[in-house]
């Protein structure tokens, strides 16, 4: 009986020990300085709210929230559709080059933020399935005309991710597909697209 008694304190003293070191433990080590974990664009959105409401409450998607009211392009959004939207997270916009985002708030282009905005937005709902299907039907790539006229082409590159070359050559990749939106889609994409500049 003493044995047991031994070994019953013995096990709860190793209990307390193993409680003693985690309450040591720092209890924030494994969780961002924010205090919240880090979203990813696209997380806040729900398919029930159209493509504006989605965007507004979608912090990694702010800059280009505030551009598409700022060229009053909201309603166009809001509208019915579908709309097949790709959008540029916080991170793309920073990553333009040097005063090119400041040059785009300034009322004097606002022309020309319209223009790029509009550049980002296509009539139809084509999700990742169908522009895989449009692309291998037309033999590697498919060319998108934007609501603003001007076009897109779409490719598949060698990791299987879907592609969008941009009227300049610029590039970028859809990191994160078919969102659903209540009149379209929403894809995210890594750069933002930039159109010819349009004759004045």
């Amino acid at each position: 009986m003493k044995k047991i008694l031994l070994l019953s304190l013995a096990l709860m003293m190793c209990s307390f020990a193993v409680l003693a070191q985690a309450a040591d433990a720092d209890p924030v080590s494994n969780v961002p300085a924010s205090g919240t974990m880090k979203t990813i664009a696209g997380d806040a959105m729900l398919p029930a709210n159209d493509i504006v409401q989605n965007i507004a409450t979608d912090k990694d998607l702010s800059i280009f929230y505030n551009f598409v009211n700022s060229t009053n392009l909201a309603e166009t959004y809001k509208s019915k559709g579908p709309i097949t939207i790709f959008a540029p997270a916080n991170e793309a916009f920073e990553s333009l080059s040097p005063g090119k985002l400041d040059s785009l708030l300034k009322p004097a282009h606002v022309w020309e933020l319209t223009h790029i905005i509009a550049y980002h937005a296509v009539a139809g709902k084509f999700s990742a399935k169908e522009l895989h299907k449009l692309i291998n039907k037309h033999k590697g790539s498919t060319t998108l005309t934007t609501i603003s006229g001007g076009k897109l082409i779409a490719k598949i590159d060698d990791n299987n991710n879907i592609t969008l070359e941009d009227e300049t050559g610029g590039r970028c990749i859809i990191s994160r597909s078919d969102i659903t939106q209540s009149n379209g889609v929403v894809h995210i994409i890594s750069k933002v697209l930039l159109p010819k500049p349009k004759a004045v």
